[in-house]
């Protein structure tokens, strides 16, 4: 761990703000919701607030980095943070159980505990019931930070209970600032990377990190010629990218759905691009900026229905995989959805 003070964190200024105020009172509730797209900051935020609520010498309610607590959060073996991640596709009542148990011991070595709970609206029925107790009477010295994409995927009772702290898509330029300075690439490529991930600074710096814009030529390139398949040819094309992924995804080698997640953003940016241009919006709203001389070339191809039907099935896609659809099932779904808004003929890139 490497987050010491609120200030390292990029961007989420409002959220930084009500939790120093709240350390400033010393009342904190004893839970929170951090709600917002993944990697936008919220792990970090939980991070910065652990170090600073154990800190034994904090200023301006930012941990020192030098004290024992601050030395131990930084080696990533501090005993008063605890974290519950999914198994799986869920977190499970025996995982809520276990951190249960912990949370009835008093904090070994800071003045709080912090337990967070990562992709909280993945707990069962019977974990979430199990943890709504917890809520209704925490220990003392404890304090709960529930991760979250949207709340309205966890139970209302246990939204209630907790002080909701969202966190929003991060601006464009400070991303791309940030992808300038730290990961050495040219403004173009760090303006493209910022609006592709859509504020998403984590999904920037793994798209980074594989050969995105490679990727990206290779998967556009597919798209457009994808119109003129045949249902058997988009088929096959369904079938290789289910392998394709299985393959080659080192996190999830299952199922893959991290490249899905990245391939069906970069379809859906090409799309939007397209509609903005068909509709007479300004480059200067455009995502692939890189590539606008081959998208001037061919908006006169699609139509905006075509454009409009195209992104709702991408997006219907999105909302299956996170929803931990069978990605295989998903995939080839979509591609034979788009094979069939069948549309005047269309050209591949040049």
């Amino acid at each position: 761990m490497a987050i010491i003070s609120f200030s390292q964190i990029l961007g989420q200024e409002r959220a930084k703000e009500f939790l120093k105020q709240a350390l400033s009172r010393e009342k904190l509730p004893h839970a929170y919701l951090f709600t917002g797209i993944p990697g936008i900051g919220k792990t970090s935020m939980a991070i910065a607030l652990t170090m600073a609520l154990n800190c034994r010498e904090p200023v301006n309610y930012d941990a020192c980095g030098h004290c024992p607590p601050c030395r131990q959060m930084m080696g990533g073996n501090f005993p008063d943070f605890l974290s519950v991640r999914p198994d799986g596709q869920n977190i499970k009542i025996n995982q809520i159980r276990g951190l249960n148990r912990k949370l009835c011991f008093a904090p070994i070595s800071g003045k709080y505990r912090v337990s967070i709970i990562y992709r909280a609206e993945t707990m069962t029925n019977e974990a979430a019931n199990s943890f709504l107790k917890t809520l209704e009477e925490p220990p003392p010295g404890n304090i709960l930070i529930l991760n979250a994409t949207e709340p309205l995927d966890l139970l209302a009772t246990i939204v209630s209970r907790c002080q909701k702290v969202p966190f929003n898509p991060l601006p464009v330029q400070g991303m791309a600032d940030w992808l300038v300075e730290n990961r050495k690439l040219d403004e173009e490529k760090a303006i493209v990377l910022a609006r592709v991930s859509g504020g998403s600074l984590g999904l920037a710096q793994k798209m980074c990190d594989g050969d995105f814009f490679d990727k990206r030529q290779e998967w556009l390139s597919r798209l457009t010629m994808l119109p003129g398949f045949s249902k058997q040819k988009a088929l096959e094309m369904a079938v290789e990218y289910s392998k394709e992924f299985s393959k080659t995804d080192p996190e999830k080698p299952k199922n893959g759905k991290p490249i899905m997640m990245d391939m069906l953003a970069i379809w859906e940016s090409w799309y939007r691009d397209l509609l903005v241009l068909t509709t007479g919006g300004s480059t200067n709203l455009i995502i692939n900026v890189d590539l606008s001389h081959k998208l001037k070339k061919i908006i006169g191809r699609y139509s905006i229905d075509y454009l409009i039907n195209s992104l709702m099935s991408i997006d219907q896609a999105q909302q299956d995989l996170l929803r931990m659809r069978n990605s295989r099932l998903v995939i080839e779904h979509t591609v034979l959805k788009l094979n069939s808004l069948k549309d005047r003929e269309v050209m591949g890139l040049q």
